[in-house]
């Protein structure tokens, strides 16, 4: 009787606990490169989801969920193809967040992630050709294309009673892919383009590409670039030279690291960047301070966004596999369901385990479209005062 008792006792507590898991989620980003000093807030706003998740004890029947980080480099496809093929055959990932930027995302993604199944939400690679790759349903991203950066910035310059400049952008798939899409919009807003060359990382001295472009003159100088590398060179190298002194950033250059940079020298210059306004990203803002890090440093909102929905797909699912959550990942993400905030993704979990639905609005008002990608918003940024400022949003 005894024996028969124990062994009852064994056989349900193993039932209860089958579907927990020690769930491990990549963090694929450029801990170093081009964009190394935009990383750390973005791997922590990943790893604040993660921890909201695990602390609720909901996720599957109570899984945890680890992060891996791995350095792709951003510019190395070489790189981020084995950082990547390191999170999936040797970590054994579920998911990843990530990557970071354009290049190595499409890298990644062909070489590794879709052949192996893997799903990938990118909250930062917003190159156009993401919108058209064959990923067989594994990717999504948290960020717009750069096809909509491309009209936005045309509308801000355009706005501002500018109608001539020269651009400069990385020698990449996310400089040239931004750079068109921004001529075709300014010209056809009948502005003008003086210039528009690549410029390529790495580089110690940039006197003749600044020296080219000055040449060609403009209003300002469009600088579609990344902050911790060739974006600055070109900055530094024009306002030594005298040749600009108002610069239109994209969302590569828009963070505290360029203002640590140039400070007052940039009192002339504005850009734009993804982000959004209002209730989710108040919310995120300050859980991220409660954290220890600043939730408005660029695509950190994105990050928090890509992994909770990793997450939430996996609970719509009742997998862990991203073979079978990967359909769920749209149907989390938009409506019609009950609106979740960052924070609340206790709650979300909950309401999914009801068999309920939820339209997971998140830090950066999330809506996935077409093929899984964000509509996404933008901010328009100043320097004035040296400092970064928000003057809108678009």
């Amino acid at each position: 009787m005894n024996r028969f008792l124990i062994a009852t006792a064994a056989l349900a507590l193993t039932a209860g606990g089958a579907l927990a898991e020690d769930i491990k989620l990549g963090i694929s980003l450029g801990f170093t490169g081009p964009l190394e000093s935009m990383a750390p807030p973005m791997a922590a706003a990943a790893e604040m989801a993660m921890k909201e998740v695990t602390d609720s004890g909901k996720l599957l029947d109570g899984s945890t969920v680890t992060a891996v980080r791995a350095d792709n480099t951003c510019a190395d496809a070489a790189a981020s193809v084995a950082a990547v093929e390191r999170l999936v055959t040797s970590e054994r990932v579920n998911g990843i967040m990530g990557g970071m930027c354009s290049g190595e995302t499409i890298a990644s993604l062909e070489r590794v992630a879709v052949p192996n199944g893997m799903v990938m939400i990118a909250p930062s690679a917003t190159s156009p050709a993401l919108s058209t790759i064959e990923d067989q349903g594994f990717f999504f991203r948290t960020s717009p294309s750069d096809a909509r950066q491309g009209e936005v910035m045309a509308d801000i310059i355009t706005d501002r009673g500018i109608k001539s400049v020269a651009v400069s952008y990385t020698n990449n798939d996310y400089g040239k892919g931004l750079a068109d899409s921004f001529v075709t919009a300014f010209q056809a807003r009948g502005g003008t383009i003086t210039m528009n060359a690549a410029h390529d990382d790495g580089k110690a001295d940039y006197s003749a590409e600044v020296g080219a472009l000055a040449a060609a003159g403009g209003e300002a100088l469009v600088v579609a670039g990344y902050v911790d590398q060739g974006g600055s060179g070109i900055v530094r190298g024009s306002l030594d030279a005298g040749a600009f002194d108002s610069f239109v950033f994209t969302d590569g250059m828009v963070t505290q690291a360029l203002v640590d940079k140039f400070g007052a020298e940039l009192e002339k210059s504005f850009g734009q960047n993804p982000s959004a306004e209002g209730e989710g990203r108040d919310a995120f803002i300050a859980l991220a301070r409660e954290a220890g890090f600043d939730g408005s440093d660029a695509f950190a909102a994105e990050a928090y966004d890509a992994a909770a929905l990793i997450m939430l797909a996996m609970q719509a699912a009742g997998s862990s596999d991203p073979r079978v959550y990967k359909d769920k990942v749209m149907e989390v993400a938009n409506a019609p369901g009950e609106k979740i905030q960052p924070g609340e993704l206790g709650r979300a979990l909950e309401l999914l385990a009801a068999g309920q639905d939820i339209d997971y609005v998140g830090a950066s008002a999330v809506e996935l479209v077409g093929g899984g990608e964000s509509a996404g918003t933008y901010r328009e940024v100043d320097y004035k005062g040296g400092v970064l400022n928000v003057v809108g949003t678009r």
